[in-house]
This record gives C-alpha cells, structure tokens and sequence, in this order.
C-alpha cells in the first residue's frame, strides 16, 4: 500500500521567539486538522522556544546551541524532513489568510511552481499602507519575494535550485532570482499579515533608508556578511 505525504508542509525557523510561538502556532493549527504539516526549525534559541513549540507542530528540529546557523540552513533543514510536494517558508510573526491552503494549492497547478502572497503590514500608522504597497507592487513587477510575502514552492522547483543560498541575508532574494529563470512567480492579492515591531522598534525612515541601503549593498555585488553585519547593527 502506497501511503502518500501531505500535499503542504510549512516551514517555519525560530530563534528566541517564546512570546511570539504558542499563539502563532495556535493560529496553524486548522490547517493541521486538514493534514498541513508544521515543521519548526530552531536555530539555538536560549528561551525554550522550542520547548513550547513542540506540542503545536509535527516536527520541531533544534540545531546545537553555539552552531553557526543562519535562516537560510533552518530553512532547508526544515525542507528535508518536510514531507510536502509544496512547501511554504513561514516568518514567525507572519499570519496566513484563513483561505491559504486552497489558495496555495489552486495556485500550484501547472504551469506554476512557486509563488507568494501580498503582504500587509501589522501597524496603524498610515505611512504602512503606502510602503506595504509599493513592496506588493515592486513584488509583482520584478518577480522577486521577500520572506515576509511567505514564498511557496514545489518540492521539485525547489531542489532544482538546490534550495536556499547559505547566506547570512537575502536568502528570499537570492531564491527569488533562481526560481524566476524556472517561471515568474504567482502573486496572490491575497494578504499575509507580517509584523512591523522592526519597524516601530527602529523608526519607519530609519528603516525605510535602512532597507533600501541594503537592497542597493546586495545589488552592486557586496558581500552577504558585509549586508547582514549593516543590518543587525
């Protein structure tokens, strides 16, 4: 008898995120009623995350505390045990629509092989709505996501670019770009809702320039490390 696996599996890599984990994954838990599979990828937090994620999700994988990790190895880490034939990278501060496993699986007939969702921004701050959307506009035209838009993709599609670059930082970019040469992604109008704590943590100016500094980094050739290093600073 030929068992077969789930038709969606969501990857999901944490990193101290006790606050944050229980009711985010507590808002996944319809979709494992429907057979969804909920792979969390720990990446050595300090605060039991994964501890309090392991009652919520099918698998929890922990790297080794002190293992150079970043969030594109827990991606794909996730993506080997994921049993899936599509499989959707999720931020943890990122919500889903309530319609997301027929809207992802209608999308994923042939031709198409990878896509993403709009993406709106938790704040109230009017200035949200613009940046939201020109980050859905500048999305649709260029074909390129950011993992704040929760990409999807087959398993297929995704092995065939050997998944994820081992880059410290715009590892949704750099997947964008190889996906594109296979097809231009399915952009739904339909919204995930990310959060904007970075952004009102940080200053919204501060991390507009911050963000479009970083693009520019990224497209004149510099190094991930140099990028990543200007981020977390």
């Amino acid at each position: 008898m030929i068992i077969e696996g789930p038709e969606l599996s969501i990857v999901i890599p944490i990193l101290n995120e006790a606050e944050l984990i229980t009711p985010a994954l507590e808002k996944l838990q319809f979709l494992r009623n429907r057979g969804v599979e909920i792979i969390v990828v720990d990446g050595g937090s300090h605060d039991h995350s994964d501890v309090l994620a392991q009652p919520l999700a099918d698998t929890v994988i922990s790297v080794e505390k002190g293992e150079a990790t970043n969030r594109a190895k827990q991606m794909n880490l996730g993506a080997m045990h994921a049993k899936g034939r599509v499989l959707l990278f999720l931020h943890i501060d990122t919500e889903l629509p309530s319609q997301a496993y027929k809207l992802i699986l209608s999308a994923m007939e042939l031709p198409h092989v990878w896509g993403r969702f709009d993406v709106k921004l938790s704040g109230k701050n009017t200035l949200f709505r613009l940046i939201e959307t020109l980050m859905n506009v500048r999305s649709g035209l260029t074909g390129i996501a950011t993992g704040d838009q929760a990409i999807f993709v087959t398993r297929h599609a995704f092995e065939k670019v050997n998944g994820f670059s081992d880059i410290p930082i715009m590892e949704d970019v750099e997947i964008s770009k190889k996906l594109r040469k296979q097809a231009f992604p399915v952009c739904l109008k339909d919204r995930v809702t990310t959060s904007s704590r970075r952004w009102e943590r940080k200053g919204i100016f501060k991390t507009i320039i911050l963000m479009w500094w970083l693009r520019a980094l990224y497209f004149i050739g510099a190094h991930p490390r140099v990028i990543a290093k200007q981020y977390n600073r």
